[in-house]
């Protein structure tokens, strides 16, 4: 029993760990047409976090109705340590007013520190001060 508690122990102790990560915030600040397109600013705040050299995420723009319209993976990396940046990118062929929202569907890469792509999108969380919702 007493090695099974130690086990016990030390799975608590790395879900602590894990728990305390940094946040890496993304948010979708600003949408404007772009000709065709529909720019996008988006947020990127590692305030509290180490140096990234690539974050690639893959993104969904869903219609007003939900029904999805383009998918991008965009690189925001290299991501500085402790440092706050804007990211631009097109929507290709889609007006802003018909993005309903904009879902983080998945982390690509994710390349320096400690992290793994999984850690980083356990890290990530979404906001939106655009007229769409960012989601997860």
């Amino acid at each position: 029993m007493v090695p099974a508690y130690a086990q016990d122990a030390k799975t608590a102790d790395t879900k602590a760990a894990d728990a305390k990560a940094p946040v890496l915030k993304l948010e979708l600040n600003r949408l404007e047409p772009a000709g065709e397109a529909c720019r996008t600013y988006l947020l990127v705040d590692n305030s509290r976090g180490p140096a990234l050299k690539s974050l690639k995420v893959d993104l969904f723009a869903f219609d007003t109705d939900g029904v999805a319209q383009k998918r991008l993976a965009v690189e925001l990396g290299p991501v500085q340590e402790r440092k706050t940046m804007v990211r631009l990118f097109d929507f290709p062929a889609l007006a802003c007013p018909k993005i309903g929202r904009v879902l983080l569907n998945d982390v690509l890469a994710c390349e320096g520190g400690d992290a793994g792509r999984e850690a980083c999108l356990e890290r990530i969380e979404t906001e939106s001060k655009a007229s769409a919702p960012f989601v997860r």
